[in-house]
């Protein structure tokens, strides 16, 4: 089971991905990988959803598939046997938070304001998404957070392209950004693998100011 903090370490963009057809699954997985981007975010938000994580998780060993939209324990039971290897939710309830230490499941919990901040950080979370993050306040939020949460680091998700990633990874409490923007739904209806990879390589290669300890 993976660390949270080792998502970070794999590059600066973890692609929020909606699968509509499992037979999409391996080969999306096998194109963003190509691309650099190995940690990839299926959202439970379609019936393909598990099988798809299944299929990731069991044909392409070199992804680190989680599950996203992840709300109660009930999805949390249901991703791990999926095998899934982290979860990622909208927001946090402690008692998400329990189900998924019950099951060793590490989490990246959603945010949206200073009270849920230290509602998850008291329960030992120190990486948190920030969701819907354009709608929320986007960068200059971010910037008001990390003043009295110099302790937090932040995964801003919702909303943001690859024009606006890198104002979000200009910050030193932001190590990575969630985005669509890698798997277009018009690529995918025309299984169009090859521009998956080209945006994932677009992604991977983006500057961000975050270092981890010791560089």
């Amino acid at each position: 089971m993976i660390e949270i903090d080792e998502l970070l370490a794999h590059g600066p963009v973890i692609p929020v991905i909606v699968v509509h057809r499992v037979a999409d699954a391996v080969p999306l997985a096998e194109a963003l990988v190509a691309g650099g981007v190995r940690v990839l975010e299926v959202t439970l938000r379609t019936e393909a959803a598990l099988p798809a994580i299944e299929a990731i998780a069991r044909s392409v060993p070199q992804a680190v598939v989680g599950a996203g939209t992840v709300r109660k324990a009930a999805d949390v039971t249901s991703a791990a046997a999926a095998g899934c290897r982290f979860a990622v939710s909208p927001g946090y309830t402690r008692e998400l938070g329990a189900a998924c230490r019950a099951a060793a499941m590490p989490l990246l919990p959603g945010v949206a304001t200073a009270t849920e901040v230290m509602q998850a950080s008291a329960d030992g979370y120190r990486l948190l998404k920030f969701f819907p993050a354009e709608q929320a306040g986007g960068v200059a939020m971010l910037k008001a957070l990390g003043g009295p949460f110099a302790d937090v680091r932040f995964c801003p998700t919702g909303g943001i392209s690859v024009q606006s990633a890198p104002q979000y990874l200009a910050l030193a409490h932001v190590p990575v950004c969630g985005g669509s923007w890698l798997t277009p739904v018009d690529a995918l209806d025309a299984s169009d693998w090859s521009r998956v990879t080209a945006l994932a390589r677009q992604a991977q290669a983006l500057p961000r100011a975050w270092r981890p300890l010791g560089r």
